[in-house]
């Protein structure tokens, strides 16, 4: 029997990763009839250490607003390439990992995570982890690591 997903969240972040992840999930949405939930996290621990001294809510205005930018392209570009059109956009500020693994699931009630492979280099993984690995050890749902474009 073929599993069949409705609610399939994508995480996106600009990487090129991530941007095989968002076609690949956007044909695997439309396959399946599904809804799409397109996400990107503002990572606060990052801000709490590079944007020390400035205005926090400014600057959170503003990463929020690129973001949106950011996602509202990714649904165009769904809707003028893939015909795709029942998917919806998030902006989260939080650990990424968490985030994703756990508290948008939840909340959302996803059944499938699609993620791009890490992109991170063999030092980074060591410093800081792999969100991708953290969500594979942790999730409640499915998780498909994408390393491929769709062919």
């Amino acid at each position: 029997m073929m599993q069949e997903y409705q609610n399939i969240l994508i995480p996106v972040d600009g990487s090129k990763e991530a941007e095989v992840a968002f076609e690949k999930a956007v044909a695997t949405a439309k396959r399946n009839n599904a809804h799409l939930d397109l996400l990107n996290i503002i990572d606060t621990r990052t801000m709490a250490y590079n944007f020390a001294g400035l205005s926090a809510s400014g600057i959170a205005y503003e990463l929020v607003e690129k973001s949106t930018e950011y996602l509202n392209e990714l649904a165009k570009q769904a809707k003028d390439q893939f015909g795709f059109e029942n998917l919806d956009i998030h902006v989260r500020m939080g650990n990424p990992k968490t985030v994703i693994a756990t508290e948008f699931v939840a909340n959302h009630h996803n059944d499938l995570i699609m993620i791009g492979a890490s992109g991170m280099t063999r030092f980074q993984r060591a410093m800081i982890g792999s969100t991708t690995s953290y969500v594979k050890r942790v999730a409640p749902v499915d998780v498909l690591v994408v390393r491929t474009p769709v062919d």
